[in-house]
Order: C-alpha cells, then structure tokens, then sequence
C-alpha cells in the first residue's frame, strides 16, 4: 500500500470542533489533519458524528467553536458551493443520481463549476462553449474508462445495479477535478463483489490519481485493509487516531465499537 506523500501543508484540518444542536453534542473537540495522497478513515458506531464532520468540512455546519482548513485556508462560514469550487467532492451514502439521464450525461454534471461559457454560447454552441464541451466530455469518457463504465455509458442510470449506480455517482465526483475526495459509505448496500470492486477504485483514485480522500464506512474489514490511518469517534468525541494496527489494538476502540474479537 502506497502511504501518505510527507507534506508540511494537510490538505484538511480540523482543529478542537464542537458541533451541538440544542444542546446536544453531535461533534465535541474533534481534532485531525489529512494528508497529501492519503486515505483517512472515519469510523465509530452510529451517531457517533461522522457524518456531522462530513457535513462541518464541506459546509453544510457551521462549527460553534474550533477551526476548519482546506488547502491551507480557514473555510469556516463558507457556503457548501464555495468549498466545492475550492476542490472538495462529496459522494453521499443514499445515491443522489438523477435516474432518468444517461450514466454520461450524470458524469457530466460534475463538470459544471468548470464551465465559463454563458447560456447565449451555450445555445449557439459555438467558440468558448463548443471547445469547453468537447474538453467536458473527453474528461467524462476518461472516468468512463477509469471506472470501467463502458458498458452502461448510455443507458439511464435508473435501470442500473445498485452497485454500477454507486460507481456512477463516484465518477460524477471524480468529474469535479477534485483535490479532496469526500466518500460517506461508499460500500453501504454491496454485496461481495462489488464492494472488491469498490475497494479496488478507491485505492486507484489514490494511488493512480493521486486524490486524497476521507472515508466514512461501517465495514470494517474495507477500512482496516484500506486506510492509511484511522479516527475513531463516540458519541462525537475522538477517542483514537492512529494506523490501523493501532486503533485496532487501542482497548478504548475495542470496548467502544470493534469488539474484543477484533482487538485479540
């Protein structure tokens, strides 16, 4: 496994968050830094507040107290479409597919905050508009072949598996160029073999295109094989960040949320 490329800049940081909503602590003095070209993964059981950080980071919570970067700027009060323009994509646990479109044109709309032309261009598909288009769509065919999606190109992503359908909503944000890749349960719901499958896309998007990424998943055998290094979170609070190795041998983690049998 390739590890971590040594950077004195994280990609992200969060520093002594705490997130409450009336009252109730959802994120309390989290604390983290990812990486260039590594593959952070967010464990703990559920409401442990995983995805309340995945919501702190791209924007849609704004934290009570503590400091979020990305790319070496502080993003607090920033809308989630401003981060996203920074660079940071975002896959979500439920698809969020638009059925109807074909796979290549759902890949397409991750294409759109590179889009400079105006609706007049657009129109008249000329200069600006026909140039960006063409460039658009040879970037779209790239993850086509990336994520071996050729067969299901044109065909309308409703009639799809579940398993190509997740991958489809990979590609769209892997069209956005991103410098930060966001997966919340990118295996929830796969049987066996897509889920190798997944696995294996994962470890390209890091390896081959050199994307960092932070990952939220309950599957703890993808996690352990996969990550870099590990966080894990209870009831909002950090109580572990280490390798793998380490936060499976951690007696906290092991009393918390892996299970004595894994810890053994």
């Amino acid at each position: 496994m390739t590890g971590p490329v040594t950077d004195p800049t994280p990609v992200a940081r969060l520093d002594d968050v705490h997130l409450s909503f009336a009252g109730v602590k959802a994120v309390n003095g989290v604390s983290f830094e990812v990486r260039p070209g590594e593959l952070f993964a967010i464990i703990g059981p559920n409401g442990a507040g995983k995805t309340s950080l995945f919501n702190v980071l791209s924007g849609v919570y704004r934290p009570q107290q503590g400091s979020v970067e990305f790319m070496g700027e502080s993003i607090l009060g920033r809308r989630p479409h401003q981060i996203a323009a920074m660079g940071m994509a975002r896959t979500f646990q439920n698809i969020a597919l638009f059925e109807h479109l074909t796979v290549l044109d759902n890949l397409m709309l991750g294409r759109h905050q590179h889009i400079t032309y105006g609706f007049l261009q657009a129109f008249a598909w000329v200069g600006t508009a026909r140039r960006q288009e063409i460039e658009h769509r040879r970037a779209v065919e790239e993850i086509v072949d990336f994520l071996e999606l050729e067969q299901w190109r044109t065909m309308p992503v409703g009639l799809l598996p579940y398993g190509v359908q997740k991958r489809v909503e990979l590609g769209r944000a892997l069209a956005m160029e991103p410098k930060l890749l966001l997966l919340d349960e990118p295996v929830a719901g796969m049987n066996l073999e897509e889920t190798e499958d997944t696995a294996r896309y994962v470890l390209d998007i890091r390896d081959e295109l050199d994307v960092p990424i932070i990952m939220v998943e309950h599957d703890m055998g993808l996690v352990m094989d996969l990550a870099d290094r590990v966080l894990v979170v209870d009831f909002g609070t950090p109580i572990a960040t280490g390798t793998p190795d380490e936060v499976q041998r951690h007696p906290d983690v092991v009393r918390a949320y892996l299970g004595s049998e894994v810890g053994s």
